[in-house]
């Protein structure tokens, strides 16, 4: 059994994901071989932990993923010395109503896996207080257990003694103190972290972070509080997407305006026997001729607009392989699969055109949560009347939908979504669908 550890916080803002990237790259610098995981559905995240620890980072969601599934994708972590997963939100912090094994929450996690919490701490503005917080972390639900704490944003020697002696009487132990000072910045922008492939001083950011890992956190202590997860078993990462891949050979959408996949649904298509063959309408390529079906994922195509626009050897391959054989677009892909887009300036941009809609970022407006999905009509590898779990994130505002709904959508506490999907059939045969929320996993 490979030990592990939970990378948590009491709330967003704390620090944690740099003290992930600094203690996966400083650990592998160590010669430890780390397995990175990310709590939810974050799309970002684990490009960033791929490239701190060397290893390819899988999503575990206790909301949308079946249990076997859950577990099986520990088999990821075959061949390392430590697992290290990072938390989202607050360490509790879920939606209302439970899912596939859990709320969502990190906490869930934590639980399942028998990993113990490190509590990244911003100790800003509180001394001995801080120390309640994390007191009330570590009490709040028995079955999960903190093993130290990060203290991060400390001003002051003085400021460390106090927050050292509030944690001393909550009996809780100090595994690291990492100085106020200017944050080691990663880009951010409406989605979260610019993603990793777009910085090009990405690994400097992470030697940061490393260093002040190492100056500021006993790694061996760390390490050491480190408890054993359970023995894969399940389906594994080959299996855990035995989501059926949606075609044998799948033209991908991958570049700077589509990029949002799950690692465990490219890892599950491949291991399935799927072939991946990636092409980019940025670049103004067409999907593969020879593949069987064209999946658009999820991004920024809004920021691209006018290239998208102006992509005729792309537009005109879609429709040529549309013709025939099914796209499907998630979010961004199916913004992209639309008529038009207006960007947040009020300029319209011609998109693909296999569906009606249209949407604008002119006035934006948050969609977020879990979404389950039941299919009216089948998209490529699920069949009409399947189960969908997913996630939706984005600031679109709907000004045209004309096609036909592709599933009846609620969220996680069951209300319905007017952000149904849409599905139309092309001239020669073809079906284009697309949907908001990126797919997690098929509902047991």
């Amino acid at each position: 059994m490979i030990p592990g550890l939970l990378v948590a916080a009491p709330a967003s803002g704390s620090g944690k994901t740099t003290v992930m990237l600094g203690l996966l790259a400083a650990l592998r610098e160590s010669g430890l071989t780390v397995q990175p995981f990310k709590n939810g559905p974050d799309y970002i995240d684990p490009a960033f932990h791929r490239a701190a620890s060397g290893r390819e980072s899988f999503n575990l969601d206790s909301w949308a993923m079946p249990g076997p599934m859950l577990d099986g994708m520990l088999s990821a972590a075959e061949g390392a010395d430590l697992v290290l997963a990072e938390g989202s939100m607050g360490l509790f912090d879920g939606v209302a109503a439970r899912g596939a094994t859990g709320n969502g929450a990190s906490a869930d996690l934590a639980a399942r896996m028998g990993w113990p919490v490190v509590l990244v701490i911003d100790a800003s503005g509180q001394a001995q207080t801080a120390a309640a917080v994390a007191l009330g972390l570590a009490r709040f639900r028995p079955a999960v257990r903190v093993a130290g704490v990060i203290l991060n944003r400390i001003a002051s020697a003085r400021h460390e003694a106090l927050v050292r002696a509030g944690m001393e009487e909550a009996g809780l132990s100090v595994l690291g103190v990492l100085p106020k000072r200017a944050a080691i910045a990663m880009p951010e922008r409406h989605l979260g972290l610019v993603q990793a492939e777009e910085q090009p001083a990405l690994q400097a950011l992470i030697a940061q972070a490393a260093a002040l890992m190492r100056e500021g956190v006993d790694l061996d202590a760390l390490v050491q509080a480190a408890g054993a997860s359970p023995p894969t078993g399940g389906e594994g990462t080959g299996g855990t997407a035995r989501l059926t891949p949606p075609g044998q050979r799948i033209a991908l959408a991958r570049d700077a305006a589509f990029s949002f996949v799950y690692p465990h649904l490219l890892h599950g298509w491949r291991a399935a026997g799927a072939e991946v063959l990636p092409f980019s309408p940025l670049a103004d390529q067409a999907p593969d001729p020879s593949a069987d079906v064209c999946w658009l994922p999820g991004g920024y195509p809004e920021l691209h607009g006018a290239t998208l626009a102006n992509a005729d050897r792309f537009r005109a391959g879609l429709h040529a392989f549309a013709a025939t054989r099914p796209v499907h677009g998630e979010c961004g892909g199916y913004m992209a699969m639309g008529e038009a887009i207006v960007d947040k300036d009020g300029t319209r941009h011609r998109m693909a055109g296999l569906l009606g809609l249209v949407t604008s970022f002119e006035t934006r407006k948050m969609h977020l949560g879990y979404r389950s999905a039941r299919l009216m009509q089948g998209i490529p590898g699920q069949a009409p009347g399947q189960l969908l779990r997913g996630h939706e994130f984005h600031y679109s505002t709907i000004l045209a939908q004309p096609d036909a709904p592709l599933a009846a959508v609620t969220d996680a506490t069951g209300a319905p979504v007017a952000e149904t999907g849409s599905t139309r059939l092309q001239p020669g045969g073809g079906l284009s669908t697309g949907t908001f929320f990126h797919l997690i996993a098929p509902a047991p």
